[in-house]
């Protein structure tokens, strides 16, 4: 069984890929390596080029027809990036994305997963959220993920394809046999940004300490990248399952359930780490909310998926991925 993986040199996608590879499956890669990183790619079956491409995506599937499902991580993530350049972001997330699904089609693949994001819901209070709690995307790079969203659920209502969109929370770690992880050097989410300060023997800012959360900092749903390739493996084996064409489009969050705030977070980074982190207070950054985590009860309940690893283990896989970094990617 091959499953072809677009943007399968990336963060979550080369992890993706190597879940698949531990059960079993093929992963067929398919990443321009705008983002990606080639060196992700060793030992598996890597096409260069873009989803949009569709001379590409037939001769994919002419030489792979053994191709079951198609995992769809290609995109760009940059929220701040985004905002300076929202028409590329619309062109490469949901124009593309567009392009590609009719790429699919013609070859005769009706299966996709596609990998959303949890930054789509309204999520500004602090508290839990499920599949049907309202949507209110707060940057260019959220909405493209909430336009792909309904673009694909109203062409799967049509009948041509079926689709499960996987919501993803706020990933960490990286693949345990450290094939791959985060390839950027300077993170700019929580815990990279920790992980910098720790390094460089400076205070890690906690921006914003006024919130509607239990001690007053932002929060957020913090799930091990390992956990995460694992549901995707599972949607895999289960996607005949879950979707039919009376229902042919589904959402499912993956999260641990259970949110983290930032003080939260800097007191488990210290339970890793030997020297402690120091914080200083500061205000929050423009954009910033309070943030929100899932409830998961629809993933266990349809895949059978609850996360097996610690929020200490991946911020301990974090860290241990940086010298692995450091040698695979020096250019």
């Amino acid at each position: 069984m091959s499953v072809l993986i677009a943007g399968g040199a990336g963060y979550i996608g080369s992890t993706v890929a190597s879940a698949c590879v531990d059960q079993g499956m093929t992963p067929v890669i398919l990443d321009s390596l705008v983002r990606g990183r080639r060196e992700f790619t060793s030992g598996r079956i890597f096409y260069e080029g873009d989803i949009s491409d569709g001379a590409l995506v037939d001769r994919i599937f002419s030489e792979r027809p053994d191709i079951c499902t198609v995992v769809h991580c290609a995109a760009l993530i940059v929220v701040p990036e985004s905002v300076k350049d929202p028409s590329g972001y619309y062109e490469a997330n949901v124009a593309k994305s567009l392009d590609f699904l009719g790429h699919l089609r013609r070859n005769g693949c009706d299966r996709l997963i596609f990998s959303s994001s949890a930054s789509i819901y309204q999520a500004e209070d602090g508290s839990p959220v499920d599949e049907d709690s309202p949507l209110a995307p707060q940057s260019p790079y959220a909405r493209t993920k909430a336009v792909c969203e309904g673009m694909f659920a109203d062409i799967a209502a049509s009948g041509q394809m079926r689709v499960l969109s996987l919501r993803y929370f706020n990933p960490i770690g990286a693949d345990p046999k450290m094939r791959s992880g985060l390839q950027l050097k300077r993170p700019t989410h929580a815990l990279g940004m920790m992980i910098r300060a720790h390094r460089e023997g400076t205070a890690f800012p906690v921006t914003g300490t006024n919130y509607p959360t239990r001690d007053g900092t932002g929060i957020r749903d913090y799930v091990h990248v390992w956990d995460l390739a694992a549901a995707h493996v599972t949607a895999i084996s289960r996607f005949d399952s879950l979707l039919t064409k009376s229902e042919p489009s589904l959402a499912i969050n993956l999260g641990t359930g259970a949110g983290t705030t930032v003080r939260e977070l800097c007191a488990a980074f210290n339970q890793v780490v030997d020297t402690p982190l120091a914080t200083v207070d500061a205000e929050p950054r423009p954009g910033d909310v309070a943030g929100g985590y899932t409830k998961s009860d629809r993933a266990q309940r349809l895949l059978g998926w609850t996360p097996q690893l610690s929020l200490e283990e991946g911020i301990r896989s974090s860290l241990d991925w940086i010298p692995v970094r450091d040698e695979m990617l020096k250019h």
